[in-house]
């Protein structure tokens, strides 16, 4: 799936600022897609993914810093904590699965604390979140097939491979990408040596799988989001007091004290 809308992206004349944001405070990084789950061939791109820190002082401004940076690198795209953490919360397949992938690139102190934060953001929602995401994937392959008698074979793979994720995970209460013993069956998919009257019948199967899955599942009702927002404050505290200790304003602020108005 997209990533993001560029609704609230980089804009063009702040494209300098963004990408300092994404080469200065980053995170956690990571590489996503089939190298992650273990699906890539001689011909895969490299797909990254990160998260950056934007410094506190940049929320006092009206301009805020951007939610989401494409670039600078190709196939790369980054979140601001705070809306990697709130598209987390609501259960974002591509989120959830980039704080899962096996291939770390980068991870600093405060990068490792969000990943210690995986399971607050599983809930029973993702059955819902990942359903739906499936569902649309799925309404693609149809249209495909009936404008020209076939699938595109790779979309069909890696549909089946979220069916399966989500399954699993509703079953274990664990999020696991690599799609291990299941690559060659999967990569047939992709060559088009299943039929797709065989595809079809493995996503139903998925699918009723996932529904009984889901009956009994482990996952709490709801992500841990007290967990989640005491880690987010904390950090936006750290930062600014980092930023300029010394200020009267910042200090008013992140101790709680009263600031002086003249």
């Amino acid at each position: 799936m997209p990533p993001e809308n560029p609704k609230n992206s980089a804009n063009p004349e702040n494209r300098e600022g963004a990408v300092r944001l994404v080469r200065d405070h980053t995170i956690y990084s990571c590489v996503m897609g089939s190298r992650a789950f273990g699906l890539a061939t001689d011909g895969s791109d490299t797909d990254r993914r990160g998260v950056f820190l934007a410094p506190t002082p940049l929320f006092w401004r009206f301009e805020k810093p951007p939610t989401h940076v494409e670039g600078p690198g190709e196939e790369q795209f980054s979140w601001e904590l705070e809306r990697f953490c709130e598209l987390a919360l609501r259960g974002n397949p591509n989120i959830l699965e980039c704080l899962h992938s096996p291939l770390v690139e980068h991870v600093d102190g405060i990068g490792r604390e969000l990943l210690s934060l995986r399971g607050a953001f599983l809930s029973r929602h993702v059955h819902g979140t990942f359903t739906r995401y499936a569902l649309g994937q799925r309404r693609k392959l149809d249209a495909d097939v009936r404008a020209t008698g076939a699938p595109r074979w790779k979309h069909a793979m890696h549909l089946l491979r979220l069916l399966i994720s989500a399954r699993d995970l509703l079953r274990t209460g664990e999020l696991r990408i690599d799609v291990g013993d299941r690559r060659e069956s999967l990569l047939a998919v992709k060559r088009g040596e299943v039929s797709w009257a065989e595809v079809e019948g493995w996503m139903v199967r998925l699918a009723a799988e996932a529904e009984e899955a889901g009956r009994g599942t482990p996952l709490p009702p709801e992500p841990d989001r007290a967990r989640v927002a005491d880690f987010l404050y904390r950090v936006r505290r750290a930062s600014a007091l980092e930023a300029e200790p010394h200020h009267q304003v910042v200090q008013g602020v992140v101790r709680g004290g009263r600031v002086r108005q003249d």
